[in-house]
């Protein structure tokens, strides 16, 4: 953890142009702490800057005693951030002699609190004053829109997105803010058609952050989301010419900053489509082109070297996609139950969960492998823990039959619910090009691959739970 992303993440809050990862998860109540600062002789205004710069402060005590920053030790900052802002709106918010700007700076500390209400509250009744500032005035129905949008409120974030355009300043990062919330708030409802305009008008925002060289890193970030907003919108609208162009788009930028990852995400995405879509020789042909212009349009061997890793990592993959799956090679024991071929599993979406019991980030998907189980095995989901013997080299009995008895106990251990297969070599992995661990495959109904990925991370759990409910959904 180093200083820069403390003093970003304190800058966003100045700028208002993101909502904190927990908005929705409720209010935050103020912590008592005798011992912390109290609201009395000062301005709301004045208890807002306290607030607001928390972090910036804290991070510059750590480092004048050279004390080591970690993530731990910023996720508990924040919290008591979060804890200040909200004691702090507590307290002001008791005053009688609220009027102006202090509507605005207690809108604010319940922004940092993530008091939304609070937020809503207050900012409405600063824009609704008669002398408020034009800039802090669209500063707050920027974060108006946000919240309403975070709440699904579509009607009034529309309404006030009108108003926000008929005035000035406009500032692209709270545009491409705005725009992606609200279209994410019609993607949650499945109103594509609306949700269309908006991610389009966010990632129109977003190309103009980029090209901007100061917000060139914010913009990366605005650039990903809201192109890949645009996509999900006219792919579920069944728009194919525009989700590609979206996904095109997203290709140059990666091109244009020299960004492998977003240039590879982009490109995976587009092959991956053109396979749901029933045009896989187009996409193998889009793959390779992929390939060979990663050596031309990258300035020098490490990005190329980048760019081109990335892709010819998912080869297996992509050659797998849409095809028949083929059974398990290598199967030496299954239990608790009894071995099958992917015909007899037909009519079933199976998960094959490549995995190893010294792999940390497969052991971070459990929770959400039982909780799968648990919902949707009665639907018809089928998951299967895939492993080898590893032997000495993964910290295990050397003796097969000492390390098969430590697996049988492990799934105990662990409350795994659903079967494992275990091999005595990689030849399954090489099928199915899970060499690298976690990976996870997707089965349909009618035991065609549908999904390959590997890694553990929120946003790829949530992929993976999406696409079975997907594929669940197929009859």
């Amino acid at each position: 953890m180093n200083l820069l992303r403390i003093y970003k993440f304190a800058l966003f809050l100045i700028l208002c142009t993101a909502v904190p990862l927990a908005a929705q998860s409720g209010r935050v109540l103020p912590a008592s702490s005798p011992n912390g600062p109290t609201a009395d002789g000062q301005t709301v205004k004045q208890l807002f800057d306290e607030a607001n710069s928390y972090l910036r402060t804290k991070a510059a005590e750590f480092e004048a005693k050279k004390i080591r920053f970690s993530d731990a030790k910023l996720a508990q900052l924040q919290i008591e951030q979060k804890q200040l802002a909200a004691r702090y709106a507590a307290s002001a918010g008791m005053r009688k002699d609220l009027a102006g700007e202090d509507h605005y700076y207690l809108g604010m500390l319940h922004w940092i609190a993530e008091n939304l209400d609070g937020t809503l509250e207050n900012l409405a009744k600063f824009v609704a004053s008669e002398d408020s500032p034009a800039d802090r005035s669209q500063t707050s129905r920027s974060i108006m829109i946000v919240v309403y949008a975070k709440q699904k409120n579509t009607e009034d974030a529309e309404r006030t997105l009108a108003e926000y355009l008929k005035n000035q300043p406009q500032r692209l990062t709270e545009r491409a803010r705005m725009e992606s919330e609200i279209a994410k708030a019609y993607q949650e409802k499945k109103d594509f058609v609306r949700m269309a305009p908006h991610a389009e008008e966010a990632f129109a925002a977003a190309k103009a952050l980029l090209a901007d060289a100061s917000s060139r890193a914010r913009g990366l970030d605005e650039i990903l989301d809201n192109g890949m907003l645009a996509f999900e919108a006219y792919r579920d609208i069944g728009n194919a010419d525009k989700a590609l162009a979206a996904l095109d788009d997203l290709i140059s930028s990666g091109v244009s900053t020299q960004t492998p990852s977003l240039y590879y995400y982009a490109a995976d995405k587009k092959i991956t489509y053109l396979i749901e879509t029933g045009r896989k020789p187009q996409a193998l042909a889009f793959y390779q082109t992929a390939a060979d212009n990663a050596q031309k349009e990258f300035a020098t061997p490490p990005l190329r070297a980048d760019a081109d890793r990335r892709l010819r990592a998912r080869d297996r993959h992509y050659r797998l996609l849409g095809e028949l799956a083929i059974d398990l090679p290598a199967v030496d024991q299954w239990f608790p139950g009894t071995p099958k071929k992917f015909a007899d599993l037909k009519g079933k979406v199976v998960l094959l969960d490549f995995w190893a019991t010294w792999c940390g980030p497969c052991l971070e998907a459990f929770p959400a492998l039982k909780e799968w189980h648990q919902d949707f095995a009665g639907e018809g989901l089928e998951i299967l823990g895939v492993t080898r013997y590893y032997g000495e080299y993964g910290g295990l009995p050397k003796e097969t039959p000492a390390e098969l008895e430590y697996l049988k106990r492990y799934r105990v251990s662990k409350g795994l619910p659903y079967d494992f297969v275990v091999a005595k070599g990689q030849a399954n992995q090489i099928l199915y090009g899970a060499t690298a661990l976690p990976t996870a495959v997707l089965i349909d109904r009618k035991g065609v691959v549908r999904y390959i990925a590997t890694g553990t991370s929120y946003t790829r759990l949530e992929e993976i739970r999406a696409t079975i409910i997907k594929l669940l959904a197929e009859k």
